[in-house]
């Protein structure tokens, strides 16, 4: 029997008032991400960009992105983007399969330009395109839509 991997994109978070009365969020899974906000709202609002900007960060640099830690009582979770999310889980199965761009481009019938701006964070990628990309590395989207907390 094979066992199934899956990617979350949920990370705990700490947040914590400071002397000053800002909220301010660290996560334990990425040391270079925090940011803060007046309330503690708004500080997680924030934490969504700086998580996001964190996984940004470490595909630009082709550096691994951490699985997430056990969430603690009183951490936050936050979520990563949709769109974000799917490029860090093809980012990380492309790295697990060990293959270049020119690789995987071969497999998509592509050209290696554009299995860049598949990878490219930044880039606003198609959903079927990144779902073929990953399809083509052996991996599939499945979707989970949850209340919030």
């Amino acid at each position: 029997m094979q066992t199934i991997m899956s990617e979350h994109f949920s990370y705990p978070a700490s947040v914590v008032r400071d002397e000053e009365g800002f909220y301010l969020v660290t996560f334990p899974d990425f040391p270079e991400a925090a940011t803060d906000g007046n309330s503690r709202e708004q500080a997680l609002e924030e934490a969504t960009d700086a998580l996001e900007e964190a996984i940004a960060g470490r595909i630009n640099r082709g550096d691994s992105i951490p699985h997430p830690s056990t969430r603690r009582s009183r951490q936050a979770l936050v979520t990563v983007p949709a769109q974000m999310a799917v490029k860090a889980a093809l980012y990380m199965a492309v790295k697990e399969a060990g293959i270049r761009n020119t690789e995987l481009a071969k497999r998509l019938g592509a050209d290696e330009k554009e299995i860049r701006r598949l990878l490219d964070p930044h880039h606003r990628s198609k959903l079927p395109r990144l779902e073929a990309a990953l399809e083509a590395v052996g991996k599939k989207i499945v979707i989970s839509i949850e209340a919030h907390a």
